[in-house]
């Protein structure tokens, strides 16, 4: 069973209103591709409290981060199953879908469900959160998804924790420069014991690239996995994840360090 702690309660106060339509608009997208089993559950369940348009990269994109197709068109077509599947990157499909694609502005972003965990410095590579941002630099509120399963297999019960955070924020309002990482266990619903706010913990360095040869004896490389948890402690996403907890991390896009602003200037006063 699933209950609100009282540090989601709080969070959730804390935001000012946005308007929602009586029948919500919600753009979903992914970076696992538009054939990925997350997306086609994601879109099932929350076909029943909003229009649902479906705009996918058609392939697996993950570690695609906020990369935009700069030197080519892009193709967008739409598939037997009614989705569009866009032959780019995660940030190209909400970018396209919001600034020339869709015929009406979409009320929110909706990214997964992704098939494996996005926890701690797994936002700055994941295409999965790069589409909700990009969403957010559109104006819109957004939301990432991803089971932390690997390989992910209850898909439905971070389908159902999504349906509900939605159904929260249209009794409770969410700002439009909102974005909301959630992070989901991989289990039963009924396995579920809570759903908290969170910061981003964040892991140790990657383990080493992997270097083989091709069928030519030249040397080819895969990246290495990604490294173990590190801050994973009370209050973090990787933690509360491992308690069977749902993660739900409040992101911003400003990444300055505001309080070495003045000591940067200072120390940059005796150049020049």
């Amino acid at each position: 069973m699933i209950e609100n702690s009282p540090a989601m309660v709080e969070f959730s106060l804390s935001f000012p209103l946005f308007r929602l339509h009586l029948k919500m608009h919600i753009l979903i997208t992914n970076d696992d591709g538009y054939l990925a089993p997350g997306i086609r559950v994601l879109a099932e369940t929350l076909a029943s409290v909003a229009e649902i348009t479906v705009v996918a990269p058609d392939r697996n994109k993950s570690g695609a981060s906020n990369s935009l197709t700069l030197m080519r068109p892009l193709r967008a077509e739409m598939t037997p199953q009614g989705f569009y599947r866009v032959d780019g990157t995660p940030t190209d499909c909400v970018h396209l879908a919001i600034s020339g694609l869709l015929d009406s502005k979409p009320d929110m972003v909706v990214s997964g469900i992704n098939a494996g965990p996005n926890l701690g410095d797994d936002v700055l590579y994941s295409g999965t959160v790069a589409a909700a941002m990009e969403g957010r630099f559109l104006g819109l509120p957004a939301i990432a998804v991803s089971l932390s399963g690997r390989p992910a297999q209850h898909y439905q019960t971070a389908a159902n924790i999504i349906h509900q955070i939605i159904e929260k924020m249209q009794q409770q309002p969410l700002p439009q420069d909102t974005i909301l990482n959630v992070n989901v266990p991989d289990c039963l619903p009924e396995e579920v014991v809570g759903i908290n706010a969170t910061r981003l913990g964040f892991r140790h360095k990657s383990e080493p690239s992997v270097q083989q040869l091709d069928p030519s004896g030249e040397p080819i490389y895969w990246v290495g996995p990604p490294g173990e948890a590190q801050d994973a402690g009370p209050g973090t996403d990787f933690y509360a994840v491992e308690q069977l907890q749902v993660s739900v991390t409040p992101l911003q896009i400003d990444l300055t360090r505001h309080n070495s602003i003045n000591p940067m200037q200072q120390w940059l006063s005796t150049i020049g």
